[in-house]
């Protein structure tokens, strides 16, 4: 089963409200990605929304969204290596239905 991370909306101070160094069982960790607002989904997609390694490596990952929840999933498609640190990134090209951008990327360094 995989791990779950909920990440309440993208605003001021949101950084500070997730852990840097998260450590999990499974390396099939997924990211959940709660919006306050809802997304265009055609900037949804591995593009914006991604994970590196801190070398910047990509990997490959599945991305959903769900219209309902204003919620983002992004899980790996290989599972993430042990004592290894990541990036989550989002970024500016994420928007809203209305076409608002978010203010500044988001990037969330973490560690299986």
């Amino acid at each position: 089963m995989a791990g779950y991370l909920d990440i309440e909306s993208v605003t001021d101070g949101f950084q500070e409200k997730v852990h840097q160094n998260l450590k999990f069982k499974t390396g099939k960790f997924v990211w959940q990605i709660r919006f306050n607002t809802a997304l265009d989904p055609t900037t949804v997609n591995n593009i914006n929304l991604y994970v590196t390694t801190l070398d910047r490596i990509p990997l490959s990952t599945s991305i959903a969204y769900d219209a309902t929840s204003n919620m983002i999933e992004i899980e790996p498609l290989d599972s993430y290596s042990k004592n290894e640190s990541y990036i989550l990134h989002i970024t500016t090209n994420v928007k809203s239905r209305g076409g608002k951008a978010l203010k500044q990327p988001i990037n969330i360094q973490f560690k299986i």
